[in-house]
């Protein structure tokens, strides 16, 4: 397992340099987010948490997957390592949207497998980059068999969705450009599917001396349950986020990264999820996926079971929600919105 560094992000960084947009940050308003019990040790006078949202979703391609196809395809066309048959990629749909994007800015081709219950939303917006779509399966995991089989037949590259240090530093780019604009920045919340934007984020995270929390929905829970085993091992993928988080094992990365001091696993029910991106909806007209809205809903779920700020990572104990402490600063990542809005009800 390649343990993904602090340098790596910032090789990552200098490669995708003016391909990629500069992530947007915008604040919550002040007492929108309720906070949690006040550290009776702390005798600061009492101050409201800040909480930001990252506008990722307008990254090119509708998702911060952009940043990890850029690097992978950018190493590979510097090192002379792309073959003819150009790249192909199994993907719940943001991943082969990135690599669609990416390959077609390097003139080659993309061939990407989808499970067949893909947002067609998502379908259309791969074949308008010029990739070649291939729909198999019911799940992802079933799409990357595929995928492997074509590679292995027609000597393609192959891009994974997350398992691939080029991938997840590409994502954590995400977070030293949020730590510019917010250099005392004390926590960032983000959903895990597989894992890649998790590993980048949160390795960049500790170098900075930043808490990450890791927002899973309670039936979509790859990377807690392998905190759990202490080993990544599969699991059920059942969620209104599973088009986009519904990896059935998270990598090896990402539980090294899960496993270091001051992360924090967070899952959350689907209700509550739903919640989240449609509060969303009501109060920023924003319209994003449930994988993206799955990070939101740790600060507004209902649940109230919450890990105690800097206390050792305990992943036997199913935390229901976070609650930012006093003063605590928060980004909240909105990682993609490739969505078909007709279900957000408009409000009179």
């Amino acid at each position: 397992m390649h343990a993904l560094t602090h340098g790596d992000i910032k090789a990552a960084a200098d490669r995708i340099s003016g391909r990629i947009r500069p992530v947007t940050l915008t604040q919550v308003d002040p007492g929108a987010i309720r906070t949690g019990h006040r550290d009776p040790l702390d005798d600061r006078p009492k101050q409201p948490c800040e909480v930001w949202l990252a506008l990722e979703y307008m990254q090119h391609t509708g998702s911060f997957k952009a940043r990890g196809a850029a690097n992978f395809l950018q190493a590979h066309h510097d090192s002379g390592t792309l073959p003819d048959a150009g790249v192909t990629i199994a993907s719940g749909g943001n991943a082969g949207l990135a690599c669609a994007w990416a390959a077609r800015q390097l003139g080659i081709t993309a061939t990407v497998f989808l499970p067949a219950n893909a947002p067609q939303v998502k379908v259309a917006k791969l074949r308008s980059y010029g990739a070649e779509v291939r729909l198999v399966g019911s799940e992802y995991a079933e799409a990357l068999a595929a995928c492997e089989e074509f590679a292995a037949a027609a000597g393609a590259l192959t891009s994974h969705a997350y398992d691939h240090p080029l991938i997840a530093a590409g994502a954590g780019t995400l977070l030293d450009e949020i730590h510019q604009q917010i250099p005392d920045l004390d926590t960032v919340v983000v959903a895990v599917g597989g894992g890649g934007l998790f590993t980048g984020v949160a390795t960049a995270a500790q170098h900075h001396g930043i808490r990450t929390v890791a927002a899973e929905p309670q039936n979509c829970r790859a990377l807690n349950a392998a905190l759990q085993a202490g080993r990544p091992i599969d699991v059920t993928v059942d969620s209104v986020a599973q088009d986009s988080l519904g990896a059935r094992r998270a990598s090896a990365m990402a539980l090294h990264a899960a496993q270091q001091d001051h992360t924090y696993s967070v899952i959350v029910r689907d209700t509550e999820i739903v919640r989240a991106r449609q509060l969303l909806w009501d109060h920023r007209r924003i319209a994003v996926e449930h994988g993206a809205a799955t990070a939101l809903a740790t600060l507004t779920s209902a649940d109230e079971h919450t890990p105690e700020r800097d206390a050792p990572n305990r992943p036997a104990l199913p935390f229901r929600s976070y609650r930012p402490g006093n003063g605590e600063k928060v980004v909240v990542v909105l990682c993609g919105a490739n969505t078909d809005p007709s279900n957000l009800v408009t409000l009179p």
